[in-house]
């Protein structure tokens, strides 16, 4: 099968939704699938053609920057080429070009699956809020033209006003989540490095400097828990400093976290790859994923972490409060409620045995192979349809 994947930002850029397309893409391409993904060259020293890990991948020119989205120009035409070339299209959402892209394969007789990954929600600002108007009636269009819809978790669609909408073609699919198998020279090197044999408890965030991900609820959490834990640290995992849009939200949180610095309670580690990740988890006792609004629709490093044996302290979000509540391994607080927080993370670092889960059984719920299979199925049902 001739599948076309098309997103805004694919890799090397970072996020929930890029892992799980990067992931998804490979694994089709691995069951022997010709895959390729249509995305932006947002950054212009990247080829405008590449191989990578079996999926070919086309970068359309970006012309200029609209908040956290771009414009590019000739995507329509490229994607007119493509649409016709292949025989399934997979478009990520929230992404501006999608209904274009599903009109195109409605009149090419192309089946269109929208995976829809999260809400947007700007920071406010008159702009932002044009923006997401925008980007809303976009996704709108692209619900309306194509054929169906896969989204995480039934717990999301059923609180989600734009799934809501399209329930009669809505499927949940689980998203792929692996993880490399650390070497114990490596988590020992990291522990060295970061000194978790010596400050403990360790408490991870995996994830971007935004505002939408609850950074400012962790550090309002933290004097309970060095008041418990005096030599408790945050080891914090991804792009702090110079993200798309956050730079004010960076600049009033920094000081704080700065003195957290100084004392030893707070590392930013930056970017990791997924090898550098799989010698981090095994160095926390607690992950936490404060995610404020329906951005976050999951939280994909709460499985990473699981998979670790870590379990997760999330917000009650719907959708991320579901690896909790499906596989037991941690405890839920409320959002945007810092005491509510630092009790969760406080419970389970204090019963840690009564959150273990079954780590096998989780790694083959979330095997990249077995959703990409799911994805096949729902392929071929939409072509005989």
């Amino acid at each position: 099968m001739k599948i076309l994947t098309v997103l805004t930002y694919y890799r090397p850029h970072t996020s929930g939704l890029t892992i799980y397309a990067e992931r998804l893409a490979r694994a089709f391409a691995k069951r022997g699938h010709q895959v390729t993904v249509m995305t932006t060259q947002y950054d212009p020293s990247l080829p405008r053609e590449e191989m990578m890990d079996g999926v070919k991948v086309i970068r359309v020119p970006v012309a200029a920057r609209v908040s956290k989205g771009v414009l590019a120009p000739t995507f329509g035409l490229v994607a007119t080429k493509l649409v016709w070339e292949h025989d399934v299209v997979q478009l990520h959402l929230p992404q501006f070009d999608a209904p274009g892209v599903a009109l195109r394969a409605r009149l090419f007789g192309k089946p269109a699956v929208l995976t829809y990954h999260c809400d947007l929600f700007l920071p406010r600002t008159w702009f932002n809020r044009f923006v997401n108007t925008v980007v809303n009636f976009q996704n709108n269009m692209a619900g309306h033209l194509a054929n169906h819809i896969v989204t995480y978790t039934q717990d999301y669609a059923d609180n989600s006003p734009y799934l809501s909408r399209f329930a009669s073609k809505l499927t949940p699919i689980l998203p792929p989540v692996e993880m490399p198998v650390p070497t114990p020279e490596a988590v020992s090197a990291f522990a060295s490095k970061h000194r978790t044999k010596e400050q403990r408890p360790v408490i991870g965030m995996v994830t971007r400097f935004a505002s939408e991900k609850g950074v400012e609820v962790l550090l309002e959490a933290l004097p309970a828990i060095l008041k418990k834990y005096p030599n408790a640290q945050v080891l914090y995992a991804g792009q702090h400093e110079n993200v798309m849009g956050e730079q004010a939200y960076f600049d009033r949180l920094i000081p704080q976290i700065r003195e957290y610095e100084k004392s030893g309670h707070w590392t930013f580690l930056g970017n990791l790859d997924p090898v550098q990740l799989a010698a981090l988890y095994p160095n926390l006792d607690v992950l936490t994923v404060p995610s404020l609004n329906s951005t976050e629709a999951f939280g994909l490093v709460q499985i990473e972490a699981m998979m670790n044996g870590v379990p997760s302290v999330p917000s009650a979000l719907p959708g991320v409060r579901q690896p909790v509540a499906m596989h037991g391994m941690g405890r839920v607080s409320q959002i945007g409620d810092s005491a509510s927080l630092a009790e969760a993370i406080l419970e389970v670092l204090g019963e840690a045995n009564k959150f273990k889960g079954d780590i096998e059984s989780i790694k083959k719920s979330y095997n990249p192979d077995s959703i990409a299979a799911e994805y096949e199925k729902l392929f071929e049902k939409l072509k005989k349809a």
